[in-house]
């Protein structure tokens, strides 16, 4: 009786707060904060900027971040700062949008600027040319041109030919342009390349778009293995040099897998093996001036 008369002085909804543990209702409305904090951040947001926001615990803050990130609502970049996480990413792609593409493959870019050195570049298909849409610039001043917002031509670049080769783009009817004397302007020797850059997994140009320019670029896939764009490396001839076209190529590949896997892409396990960059020791790949 005594209990159950002290429970009826009780005000209206005190128990069902007694009973709310930060395990239960007051967790996920505090995660709810963290969550709508960093989507409508302008920019990537750091641990100490959400803890003021929301007016948490560090010790809340972290342990909450720590749940969002495991389930992909939340993702740190490599300076540990906050993004929208995965699931976000995931959904906006649903309809192929393109929006939002940069910010999410910025720091897969920046990763293989590092590594390489080189200027890096995301591209799309945009009427029967390829645009780049974000760069990362080479740490040496000679191969330092801003290639954004400069449409070139499918057939003579590294991006291009990715874009091709796994039908996320299509030639322009008429002749091919000649752009150096390296260009491939034969629709057959293009096709027969195309064929290479699908077994490879990668493409290059060998001073095809440019004089002394080299490059060599990897396919990013979304969810259903559709390509949405490609991710390039490119450098003076001088700096990526056959010897090297290899290892950068793998580089490219890793990090274009990586973005791929932010964006829903699953690689089916008996496919792995044909995600490896470079044709086996010996046999012809798209570097070989068979395939100029």
């Amino acid at each position: 009786m005594g209990v159950q008369a002290e429970r009826s002085r009780q005000p209206p909804g005190t128990r069902e707060a007694a009973v709310a543990t930060p395990t239960g209702t007051q967790a996920v409305d505090r995660a709810v904060r963290l969550v709508t904090e960093v989507v409508h951040a302008a920019d990537s947001v750091t641990f100490t900027e959400l803890a003021t926001a929301t007016g948490l615990a560090k010790s809340t803050t972290s342990r909450l971040l720590v749940a969002l990130e495991r389930g992909g609502l939340v993702r740190r970049d490599d300076d540990g700062r906050f993004r929208p996480g995965d699931v976000f990413v995931r959904y906006a792609w649903r309809g192929g949008a393109e929006a939002g593409l940069i910010e999410v493959a910025r720091p897969f870019l920046d990763r293989l600027g590092a590594q390489t050195g080189e200027t890096v570049n995301l591209g799309v298909a945009r009427d029967h040319l390829v645009e780049q849409i974000a760069q990362v610039d080479s740490k040496y001043l000679i191969g330092g041109t801003n290639w954004v917002g400069r449409p070139v031509p499918l057939h003579c670049a590294a991006l291009g030919k990715v874009l091709l080769a796994y039908g996320a783009a299509a030639l322009p009817p008429g002749r091919l342009e000649a752009r150096t004397s390296r260009t491939l302007t034969s629709r057959a020797a293009l096709e027969e390349n195309l064929r290479q850059v699908r077994r490879c997994g990668y493409a290059v140009t060998d001073e095809e778009l440019e004089p002394g320019l080299v490059a060599v670029a990897a396919p990013v896939f979304r969810d259903g293995a559709m390509v949405v764009s490609a991710l390039s490396v490119s450098a003076p001839a001088s700096r990526l040099s056959p010897p090297r076209i290899p290892e950068v190529a793998g580089q490219c590949v890793t990090q274009a897998l990586a973005l791929s896997a932010v964006l829903g892409h699953v690689l089916p396990p008996e496919s792995e093996h044909e995600s490896q960059p470079g044709p086996e020791p010996g046999a012809p790949g798209p570097q070989s001036p068979a395939t100029r």
